[in-house]
């Protein structure tokens, strides 16, 4: 009797699914809080340089991040092909992250060092020229647009206010890297792509 108030009360009913699911979303997010696994940086981690950090934010502006995931899931098949599953202690300093759960292109969670500078700017350029049955779209624009690193001192002050430990000297020098007329965005996301992953190495 009581299930066919709730049933003939759509009102009710959604305040009522709005509690259980509250209720089930807290009994999983509140642990990993506590959890030192997800809350540690591994071994060498590092909060991103200035041109990495503004290579991050193309990457995102660009929705690399739609097709192309940055989780490797702890399965032999996933493995094999893209290295070291992914952990939680890489992506500590990560905001937002981008692990990602679609696959339209390939893993880049270990792409680091796996290609030259010169393919992926080829890539970016125009990824047929590279790989030849690739569907994803050419970047030029990247070549022609520039990162001035204006806006870069703020950014990471913004992060360290919520942990990301940079520190007052790399605040003051984030623009350093673009003096003398910045830095072209495929450059940018080069430099990105490059150290993605290299903390952690396959292993055979």
């Amino acid at each position: 009797m009581k299930h066919d108030i709730v049933e003939k009360n759509i009102g009710l009913m959604i305040v009522l699914t709005l509690i259980a699911m509250s209720f089930g979303g807290l009994a999983q997010v509140v642990p990993l809080f506590f959890i030192q696994s997800t809350t540690t940086p591994i071994e060498g981690l590092k909060p991103l340089p200035a041109l990495v950090l503004e290579g991050r934010d193309i990457y995102i502006r660009e929705g690399c991040h739609v097709c192309h995931t940055q989780m490797i899931r702890p399965f032999r098949s996933e493995t094999e092909r893209y290295g070291h599953y992914s952990v939680a202690g890489e992506q500590v300093y990560e905001h937002p992250f981008l692990w990602g759960s679609k696959r339209t292109g390939p893993d880049v969670a270990r792409v680091g060092g796996r290609y030259s500078d010169e393919w992926h700017l080829a890539h970016l350029y125009n990824p047929r020229d590279v790989v030849p049955v690739s569907n994803m779209p050419g970047f030029p624009w990247l070549f022609e647009n520039i990162v001035t690193g204006e806006d870069t001192a703020a950014k990471m002050t913004a992060l360290r206010k919520v942990g990301v430990p940079y520190t007052d000297s790399d605040i003051a020098n984030a623009a350093t890297p673009f003096v003398g007329g910045g830095v072209n965005e495929a450059d940018a996301l080069v430099a990105y792509l490059q150290q993605l992953g290299t903390l952690i190495k396959q292993k055979r």
